[in-house]
């Protein structure tokens, strides 16, 4: 019998079961809906053949969801836990950067310091500073700018002689001139945290964060199989998943070596914010984005992202190694966070980008309208309009005056012809001027029109405008 035979049987029973849910598929809610997200969650794994997916939420410093989807892996019903491990690839680089803050706050490094201090002998040495490496503007070559485990990095290699190979030819640019990531700095600031604290990585993490934090599930470099881990996938030109072989020993280190949990990154992600790992002027550091010469702006700090977005500052890196991906997002300003895992390359999707905006939607000061909700009032007076008929009692006296009869019997011709909305869908509400402003979608078998409606609280209509989606 062929040894693949179950594997192929398994896998064709479950694209099968995708393509019989996908009439099933559930929308991305519009609103911080956990229901709704947790729903939509689980059929984006069915839909998307993500194979398994950890999702924790943080809100206002307390975790409102922290749940699993999917499988550990496809040759394995054991299904994913809140306790499941994932790769988290480069969402390492912050740990990395927090244990050479914590060295620079013992006095025993400076992230001023050049290279030369600790590895002379590779290039620029003595014009390149441990924060170059920190902020990705030393122009040390990125050793893993593709998106595949190549030939090369299949096999184990000694730190140093990957520094010998990446960091000790020729530069992408002059040192602090421009910025370009590069995994080779952090096994570098890896190496600088060994020789210093004289213990490993993994050790000094472990003593220094991840013990103090309570990360319970988090391991540094660990052997493969990994315990209590996911198995990594991965897929090619629309092929069903397949298991990935990771990267050989030595190539992720620092850049990219730990396995951690949402859960756990949640812990770090409190600590953090709240301040119980660095001293405010050390975070501070971390979270300051490096302006080049030029005057631009990087959005990257040390290990992390630095943005803008909704109004407020996040921080936030994704993560990808050999079958995994990850994303870990703090929102500082209101103690929350957003950290994903999966074991399938490129597996997140779109996801990090959907929910975050949800996670950071501020709550809307509208006014409250006495009578039926605004969807029940655009489907009473749409249908109004298309008979020619309008209650004018429930209009403001301007819009009433606005509404003459010629413009209500053009309406009325005009807006006929569409029949009832199969779906009527609230999209925005919000307040201009003191009243409560909506809009709305009315979704017919052939067309989809918007509806724009100002009310007054007291429930009158100053305004009801329609237009083609």
């Amino acid at each position: 019998m062929n040894p693949r035979l179950p594997l192929m049987l398994l896998l064709a029973s479950l694209l099968a079961q995708a393509r019989t849910d996908a009439a099933e598929a559930v929308r991305l809610p519009t609103t911080f809906d956990l229901p709704a997200i947790e729903a939509y969650l689980q059929s984006e794994v069915t839909q998307a053949s993500r194979v398994g997916l950890s999702v924790v939420i943080v809100k206002d410093g307390r975790i409102v969801l922290a749940r699993g989807f999917g499988r550990q892996s496809l040759t394995n019903p054991q299904p994913v836990e809140v306790t499941t491990r994932f790769a988290i690839g480069s969402v390492s680089k912050q740990f990395t950067c927090a244990a050479v803050l914590l060295l620079a706050e013992d006095g025993r490094l400076s992230v001023g310091d050049t290279v030369a201090k600790y590895y002379p002998d590779l290039t620029r040495a003595g014009d390149i500073t441990l924060l170059d490496l920190m902020h990705h503007t030393s122009g040390y070559p990125d050793y893993y700018p593709l998106d595949f485990v190549d030939r090369r990095m299949q096999q184990p290699i000694a730190p140093d002689d990957l520094l010998r190979q990446y960091a000790g030819g020729k530069l992408d640019f002059e040192p602090g001139a421009n910025w370009s990531y590069s995994n080779t700095g952090y096994i570098l600031l890896g190496r600088v945290v060994e020789r210093i604290s004289g213990e490993p990585l993994g050790a000094f993490l472990q003593r220094r964060i991840f013990g103090p934090l309570g990360m319970t599930n988090t391991v540094y470099e660990p052997a493969h199989p990994v315990p209590q881990s996911a198995q990594g996938f991965t897929t090619f030109a629309l092929s069903p998943p397949t298991p990935i072989t990771p990267e050989g020993r030595g190539w992720l280190e620092g850049a990219g070596g730990i396995y951690s949990t949402p859960s756990d990154l949640a812990r770090w992600d409190l600590a953090l914010m709240e301040g119980q790992v660095l001293k405010p002027a050390s975070y501070a550091l971390m979270t300051t984005p490096r302006t080049l010469p030029n005057g631009r702006n990087t959005e990257y700090g040390c290990g992390v992202s630095v943005r803008l977005q909704q109004g407020r500052e996040v921080v936030a890196h994704n993560g990808a190694v050999a079958g995994f991906t990850a994303f870990n997002a703090m929102v500082p300003s209101t103690r929350s966070a957003l950290v994903m895992t999966c074991n399938l390359d490129g597996g997140l999707g779109a996801l990090p980008g959907e929910l975050l905006p949800l996670l950071m939607q501020e709550p809307a000061v509208v006014p409250v309208v006495e009578g039926p909700a605004a969807v029940d009032t655009v489907k009473a007076v749409f249908a109004g309009l298309q008979q020619g008929t309008v209650d004018r009692a429930a209009l403001a006296p301007e819009f009433s005056h606005f509404l003459t009869g010629a413009r209500l019997a053009g309406a009325s011709e005009r807006l006929g012809k569409f029949g009832s909305p199969t779906e009527t869908t609230l999209l925005t509400r919000r307040e201009r001027g003191g009243l409560e402003v909506t809009t709305t979608k009315l979704t017919f078998t052939n067309a989809t029109l918007r509806v724009l409606m100002y009310r007054q609280p007291g429930g009158r209509i100053e305004q009801f405008f329609v237009d083609e989606e």
